[in-house]
């Protein structure tokens, strides 16, 4: 299944509540999300992973991201899964996953995001019980490079 921009709609109020939160003041027209469709994506720990939706055309810190929302509930405190493991996921989910899904974008986004959640967490809402890992990317030389927060 190959994933892209689909019908439009905006989710504007949550957001803006994200960037808000974020500090970054940007413009949101043209945000896209795409619902995930429940199939899970292998990672090199073998945790059940699974993609909940794709953000399209969002603020980013050096312009415009694309952010990829995935389901794990083995980050939850218990789950087995700490975030050095869960970090070499998040690196494998751009390289293999994310990428090859933003490269037929014109312009592709300056920077891919990768979220982790034990639970399902719809962009831009507040969930403080919620166990959430968040990693971002630049795309450089056809691959993904960690940037730091």
């Amino acid at each position: 299944m190959r994933f892209g921009p689909p019908r439009r709609y905006t989710r504007s109020a949550l957001v803006a509540a994200a960037l808000l939160w974020a500090g970054v003041a940007q413009a949101t027209d043209g945000v896209q999300v795409t619902p995930g469709d429940g199939v899970t994506v292998e990672v090199p720990s073998g945790q059940s992973i699974t993609l909940q939706e794709v953000v399209w055309n969002a603020p980013g810190t050096d312009g415009v991201a694309t952010r990829f929302l995935f389901v794990a509930p083995a980050i939850a405190p218990g789950g087995g899964i700490d975030f050095d493991t869960a970090s070499t996921d998040m690196q494998h989910l751009c390289d293999a996953f994310a990428l090859p899904r933003v490269m037929d974008n014109i312009p592709p986004p300056a920077q891919i995001v990768i979220s982790l959640s034990d639970r399902p967490v719809p962009f831009g809402q507040s969930a403080p019980e919620a166990t959430q890992f968040f990693e971002s990317y630049s795309i450089e030389n056809g691959a993904c490079t960690w940037e730091m927060f």
